[in-house]
């Protein structure tokens, strides 16, 4: 009787790791949208008379909607001449694994060119831009300098500028706005193609902010003529849930908001859910047998992680699908905690932190932005002292920052 308790209880256990959402928003610990919240994309009667006439190049990917429809549909019907897409990580239509090359292709629906920009492209050439009035930026974001977004950003303003483009932003929310952390990358032998700018870990910024950061902060030979349609009736501290996935591993609100405190893990022994259906919300290793009673099998999923972690051996650590989100929001902080406790925890300290471009830079310090605090919690720095070393960054960000905002914190 009790090892066929046991058999169904595992049983479930499986059946629950792999079953994939359906909706980003019908996931756990969602709330609704603060009343009246509209995206720029959302206004159309804002921006659509002056796409009016000219020939649009947009940069989007599944996550741009105009209401239920895709942006360029909703646009197309519309009467506005879309010539091209681009697409970034992930490509436009968000089906690509992480760190995938894309290719350019046709839409198979519009038979729009669609220009992949990420992997050998990442910056829409002088001849793809030639045929281009104006060009429509138009991705949703989740304010980490590890999600590539902001990338794809920097480089697109940059072609506009270099070309005397305008660029267009449909602003969007930033699901994690509420919270700016992490310590400050200031040094560019962590920059990476997961770290390009000397920011926080998460910025607080959304996407139209943080084109008003790359102009104003001159990361930009020349800067680029920008122009904004802002989200309505919005604050930073506002809750935001997404009404689709952003890319395909933060495929549940639980993910897009466990998503800045659990990447630092690509950078580590440990698996942060890739391989399964529960990305960024669960963590472990096979190493940790024993330490924690939770386990799961993280497996190839094409689309998602072909080769994740610990492919097809049981790992056993934390399930944070059940994590009460409000903590983070209440400390407006990062959670430490996680990758210090698994630290401890992990037997074979010396191959904890995956080895990186040298062995003066691991993976984790790429992601972090800076060697300090894995040597922190190598040295067993307590998390009140690893957060005072991150103050003074902090605070130079943060009053850098106040100059660009369009909404409140």
């Amino acid at each position: 009787m009790i090892r066929l308790t046991v058999l169904l209880l595992v049983t479930l256990l499986t059946i629950s790791l792999s079953k994939r959402p359906t909706q980003l928003a019908s996931s756990i610990h969602t709330t609704s949208n603060e009343k009246g919240i509209s995206t720029g994309a959302d206004r159309t009667q804002q921006y659509v008379p002056y796409l009016k006439g000219k020939r649009i190049g947009l940069v989007a990917n599944q996550s741009s909607m105009i209401g239920k429809k895709s942006s360029v549909d909703s646009l197309l019907s519309l009467g506005i001449n879309i010539v091209k897409v681009f697409g970034p990580e992930h490509g436009f239509r968000g089906n690509a694994s992480n760190g995938a090359a894309v290719s350019n292709e046709k839409d198979a629906k519009t038979g729009i060119p669609i220009i992949s920009l990420y992997g050998k492209n990442e910056k829409p050439t002088p001849a793809q831009l030639a045929d281009i009035d104006l060009m429509v930026f138009d991705i949703q974001d989740v304010g980490c300098r590890y999600y590539t977004n902001i990338n794809t950003l920097e480089y697109v303003m940059e072609a506009c500028s270099e070309t005397n483009k305008e660029l267009l932003i449909l602003d969007r929310p930033n699901p994690n706005a509420y919270v700016v952390d992490g310590p400050v990358m200031t040094d560019d032998k962590f920059k990476s193609v997961i770290g390009i700018h000397y920011i926080p870990m998460t910025h607080g910024m959304t996407i139209g902010e943080f084109a008003q950061y790359l102009n104003g902060e001159g990361y930009l030979k020349k800067p680029c003529n920008i122009k904004i349609i802002k989200v309505a009736n919005y604050t930073h501290d506002m809750a935001y849930v997404l009404p689709i996935q952003p890319s395909p591993n933060l495929n549940s609100q639980q993910a897009v908001l466990l998503f800045p405190s659990l990447c630092m893990f690509e950078g580590t022994a440990i698996n942060e859910g890739r391989g399964t259906y529960m990305p960024f919300t669960i963590l472990g290793a096979p190493a940790l047998k024993g330490k924690y009673s939770f386990s799961y099998k993280p497996v190839s999923i094409p689309g998602m992680s072909e080769r994740p972690n610990h492919r097809d051996s049981v790992c056993y650590g934390l399930d944070l699908r059940n994590y009460d989100i409000n903590k983070l929001r209440k400390s407006r902080q990062l959670n430490l905690s996680w990758v210090i406790e698994l630290y401890k925890a992990y037997p074979d300290k010396a191959n904890f932190f995956a080895p990186g471009r040298s062995k003066d830079v691991s993976a984790f310090d790429l992601r972090i932005g800076t060697d300090q605090l894995r040597k922190q919690i190598i040295a067993g720095v307590s998390e009140a002292d690893i957060r005072k070393s991150w103050e003074p960054g902090l605070q130079k960000f943060k009053g850098i920052r106040a100059k660009y905002l369009l909404y409140p914190d």
